[in-house]
């Protein structure tokens, strides 16, 4: 990997990260990032419990990258895996999912809300009227980030553990 095909985010702490579309030669580096992620992180990325992300799912964030959708890692100077982030649009065009996990020791530096702006701007360009992110009430952290960006939240019927948050961004 090399840190010229990237591009460069510098979070308000200063942290730089090198941001580009998942590759196929990803996967060992997603994999070694996702088992230094807290068994927690994992539950509140993929809403359910996963000890280790298996291969399949490394191959389907991966293969993700399309006209509606895209995986992007972010990558340190040192080119290890800082976080993982996820663009998941519908094909009307009306709404975009985004979804991010970050290296446990790398947390509570701004990599979580840089990231997240990002992916505002991305759907704002690819065209969506709204991005959401789909969380666990638990992820405090995340919903205080999203909340703090203009995100609405909104209860998902049927799960009381999980909380909608919305922005319009047309």
């Amino acid at each position: 990997m090399t840190l010229d095909d990237t591009e460069m985010l510098v979070t308000r702490h200063g942290v730089q990260l090198h941001v580009r579309p998942a590759r196929d030669e990803d996967e060992p580096a997603l994999a070694t990032f996702f088992a230094n992620v807290s068994p927690q992180d994992l539950r509140f990325r993929f809403l359910t419990s996963v000890r280790a992300v298996s291969h399949e799912r490394l191959s389907g964030m991966i293969q993700a990258n399309d006209a509606t959708s895209e995986s992007l890692v972010a990558f340190g100077n040192d080119g290890s895996v800082l976080a993982a982030a996820m663009l998941a649009g519908d094909n009307r065009k009306d709404t975009a999912e985004a979804a991010i996990a970050i290296r446990h020791d790398m947390k509570a530096q701004g990599i979580g809300w840089t990231l997240l702006d990002h992916l505002v701007g991305h759907a704002k360009r690819m065209g969506y009227r709204t991005i959401e992110a789909l969380e666990d009430r638990d992820n405090r952290s995340a919903i205080t980030i999203e909340r703090e960006m203009g995100f609405e939240p909104h209860p998902v019927d049927g799960d009381p553990m999980l909380v909608r948050l919305t922005r319009n961004i047309a």
